[in-house]
């Protein structure tokens, strides 16, 4: 009876072990591919599950940070009732809750884990090696990138922008903490990895998103280092680097022009350029919402509602679409106001889950208002990549920090 529980506690931490490992193995795949994250993601549920145990797991969805995503992924279910398109499409529409699920399972697997930083230096590591090709491709241009966008060796410029401004800013944070503390190379180290990747986004690819998303931050940071006077003093060298940036990179002046005459172009003649059909996008999205304001058309219904609205538009105002670019009115469109005010709430949830000084509580926050920021323009919990960044990012940093007030993170 002794060896059989004893063998039945090693297999136990076999798969606990493993489960960690396959987190990692997430981490490192979301900056490259969607494949190979979809099936390490699916092989860390299936060795998670049975080594969860259903107390911790019940303990998460009590609290606002594991209960509000499956409350939201709940209305969604229940959104599916009284969509007025087919099954199909009404199940295609819940794909973007459903990743909202794995929250709480992660939040129980890294409270009890000490192997959290594993997945954070796992995604600093891939993310350091896809930065490292971009710079190849802009150093050593030829007929090799030919099938690329220059900088961008994978995915696109705003997925790249926001996995690279994490780790900037994630890296600026812990030299903060560091300097507090004195330990001056580890602080030289962090600054530099910091300044290639801000460097890289300012220079070499510039996602709009993103040149919002970074005063922001650095707002953020000042105040978690230096309250007041560090709020104070991030506005100034937001503007010293802003105005050194704008002289001294072509690319962000070319890419503030184009958008500059795409609004221009949009208001004059209702041209369909990028930034005119972000425009018309969220105009219509108010449209549809007004139609049914508390609960929302349904669980799917994005196409079709834009369908209806764009009939007989020209321009950038005929353009349908089953994306508005803005999370907070693709949740408002298929469960009104309800589900806007429960995705909000999930997401101050989620920032205050990371109050705290700790270093996995400022990377926590980084990711929280990288993703609140950016949703104003995109939707991304309903974006692949983004999406399982968002969810990977809140349970295994959640943990950490919910480990480190309970006295038992190693990081």
């Amino acid at each position: 009876m002794t060896a059989l529980s004893t063998t039945a506690r090693l297999d136990r931490a076999f798969f606990l072990l493993l489960a960690d490992w396959l987190a990692v193995g997430v981490a490192i795949a979301l900056p490259w591919s969607t494949t190979a994250t979809g099936i390490f993601i699916g092989a860390w549920l299936v060795v998670l599950l049975p080594t969860l145990d259903a107390a911790a797991v019940k303990r998460e969805l009590l609290t606002p940070a594991g209960g509000l995503p499956v409350l939201l992924w709940g209305l969604g279910v229940i959104g599916m009732l009284w969509a007025d398109v087919g099954w199909t499409a009404r199940f295609g529409g819940l794909d973007g809750f459903d990743r909202l699920l794995i929250i709480p399972l992660l939040l129980a697997q890294f409270r009890r884990s000490r192997h959290g930083g594993w997945v954070v230096y796992g995604f600093l590591v891939s993310s350091a090696s896809v930065l490292a090709a971009s710079f190849v491709m802009v150093l050593t241009p030829g007929p090799a990138w030919r099938q690329f966008i220059v900088g961008i060796p994978v995915h696109d410029d705003i997925f790249q922008g926001s996995a690279f401004l994490i780790c900037g800013f994630g890296a600026l944070g812990c030299a903060g903490d560091k300097s507090l503390r004195r330990y001056w190379p580890a602080v030289l180290a962090l600054l530099v990895i910091a300044a290639l990747f801000l460097a890289n986004f300012a220079f070499v690819v510039i996602s709009r998103a993103a040149l919002v998303v970074a005063p922001v931050l650095a707002v953020l940071l000042g105040w978690r280092l230096f309250r007041w006077k560090g709020v104070l003093g991030a506005c100034v060298v937001v503007a010293v680097i802003g105005a050194a940036f704008w002289f001294a990179s072509p690319s962000m002046r070319e890419r503030v022009h184009n958008s500059i005459e795409e609004l221009r172009e949009y208001r004059a003649t209702n041209e369909a350029t990028s930034l005119g059909m972000h425009a018309a996008f969220l105009k219509e999205s108010l449209k549809v919402i007004v139609a049914a304001p508390v609960i929302g058309h349904g669980t799917g219904s994005i196409s079709d509602e834009f369908r209806q609205v764009t009939a007989g538009g020209t321009g950038a105002t005929a353009v349908a679409t089953v994306n508005p670019h803005n999370q907070t009115f693709a949740v408002a469109i298929q469960l009104g106001l309800v589900g806007a005010l429960v995705l909000w709430s999930m997401w101050v949830a989620h920032f205050l889950l990371f109050r705290g000084q700790g270093i996995a509580a400022w990377i926590g926050t980084v990711v929280v208002v990288e993703n609140i920021v950016s949703s104003t323009v995109h939707s991304h919990l309903f974006d692949f990549t983004h999406g399982w960044l968002y969810v990977f990012a809140v349970g295994v940093l959640g943990g950490m920090v919910l480990r480190e007030r309970e006295g038992s993170l190693h990081f």
